[in-house]
């Protein structure tokens, strides 16, 4: 009587820690060729890991290019910087005020690195 209690008890607990456990690890978002979803459809967290990516390649090309022109730095932000910035940006195009304007500091950082855009807010060919 004892063995068949305990089995049960055994096999009692472990259904609730398997239920425990999908709880603990079920996400609420997915990443799909690149591009995070959430469980709302906000691209907050995709808005955010594209600047953090956007930030690292300025900062990379700050670390590696110290006296660059205007023409190569230009083709550097290009396929560097602005690449991550666009990538499918059809689908998760910010439209709220924060995000544009969060993605725009990207932007207006990069113009502070270069002597000639110091005063620039935009970079144009």
């Amino acid at each position: 009587m004892f063995l068949e209690t305990s089995v049960e008890f055994f096999f009692m607990l472990l259904d609730v820690l398997l239920s425990l456990s999908q709880l603990i690890f079920q996400q609420c978002y997915i990443k799909d060729l690149g591009v995070i979803f959430d469980e709302n459809l906000d691209f907050g967290m995709h808005i955010a890991e594209r600047i953090n990516k956007a930030y690292s390649m300025l900062w990379l090309i700050k670390r590696n290019f110290k006296d660059i022109g205007r023409g190569v730095f230009l083709l550097l932000y290009k396929h560097l910087v602005r690449s991550h910035l666009e990538y499918c940006n059809s689908v998760w195009a910010p439209y709220e005020k924060s995000y544009i304007d969060k993605l725009e500091k990207v932007q207006k950082r990069a113009t502070k690195m270069i002597p000639e855009f110091k005063k620039c807010t935009t970079l144009t060919d």
